[in-house]
């Protein structure tokens, strides 16, 4: 706990002060915007918004404010920071979940199938669909969908949540919002599943190695059991581990896609924040983004004890 709490610290100080280093601020965007950029009036805007301090004051005055669980104010949006996110969080948490459950999936199961046979037509499918993945830009790949899927085709809808255009209620409803989902997070799958499937097809192919796979298929083990039961649970760590590091990466790339698909989450809300300089705004996003980082981490550790018991702490 202690832990987790010095890093989530760490975390906002250094964000609030890099943020801080960089050129311009709210007060500048509010003044070009007004077409009044006069020093008078750019001071009275520095004295109403509380930057006139220092930093360093300035730093210490929002850290008191954040321990009592108060993100502060959005200028830009006119809302508590805490109101807006939490407005914002159950988008992000549905494309990125859904991002995550499926890239870890499919990359497993592409995984396995092309460690059974290395070097193999499975395999070198596999292999060659995996750099293509993850060597696309993924603002092309997101671009690349909405013009087949949603200009083209016609399939799925190219942007928003939920059609509004149509009062819809429970099933229908669902469906819809489930539609909207499809595209953005297949832009954050395809790149993801192919850094799993890689991990997950080299680790198989290490673990089918091992001394007790080649017992297991002495025994008379069936091909298909041998994988499943024995060696699947060991090869899994690896692909744990890149669970746990590719947390900051999804938030990361939630941005993009989130943008061009107007998926009204965090990565739309922080994208907002950078172009209004909204500092208050942008170190909360980055600061729920650690701890939804931190705990992912966290259920990952879980996760070792139950897939592998020899990981367990013991005192």
């Amino acid at each position: 706990m202690r832990q987790f709490v010095l890093v989530l610290l760490g975390t906002m100080m250094l964000n609030f002060v890099l943020l801080k280093l960089m050129p311009g601020d709210l007060v500048d965007v509010i003044a070009s915007e007004s077409g009044n950029v006069s020093p008078q009036y750019v001071a009275q805007l520095r004295e109403a918004y509380g930057l006139d301090h220092s930093v360093a004051w300035q730093l210490l005055r929002y850290v008191g404010h954040a321990l009592r669980l108060d993100l502060g104010f959005s200028f830009r949006f006119g809302e508590p920071v805490a109101a807006l996110i939490v407005g914002r969080l159950p988008a992000t948490l549905a494309l990125v979940g859904t991002a995550l459950v499926v890239s870890v999936s499919l990359g497993m199961l592409l995984g396995v199938l092309a460690a059974r046979r290395p070097h193999g037509v499975v395999d070198t499918l596999v292999s060659s669909l995996a750099t293509i993945g993850y060597s696309a830009p993924m603002f092309w790949t997101a671009l690349m969908l909405i013009v087949i899927f949603g200009v083209h085709l016609e399939w799925l809808p190219i942007g928003g949540v939920v059609d509004t255009n149509v009062a819809h209620h429970g099933a229908a409803l669902l469906l819809d919002r489930l539609r909207h989902l499809v595209l953005p997070a297949a832009t954050l799958v395809l790149y993801h599943v192919a850094i799993f499937a890689r991990l997950a097809r080299a680790s198989m192919i290490e673990t089918l190695q091992e001394d007790f796979i080649r017992t297991a298929r002495a025994k008379g083990g069936r091909p298909w059991y041998v994988v499943t039961h024995h060696a699947l649970r060991h090869a899994l760590l690896p692909v744990l581990t890149m669970l746990g590091l590719q947390g900051s990466a999804l938030n990361g790339g939630s941005v993009i896609v989130e943008t061009v698909f107007g998926w009204p989450g965090l990565g739309q809300l922080s994208f907002e924040a950078i172009k209004s300089r909204d500092v208050n705004l942008l170190v909360g996003v980055l600061l729920l983004s650690a701890v939804l980082v931190v705990a992912l981490n966290l259920i990952v550790d879980l996760l070792y004890g139950l897939v592998d018991p020899r990981t367990r702490y013991r005192r």
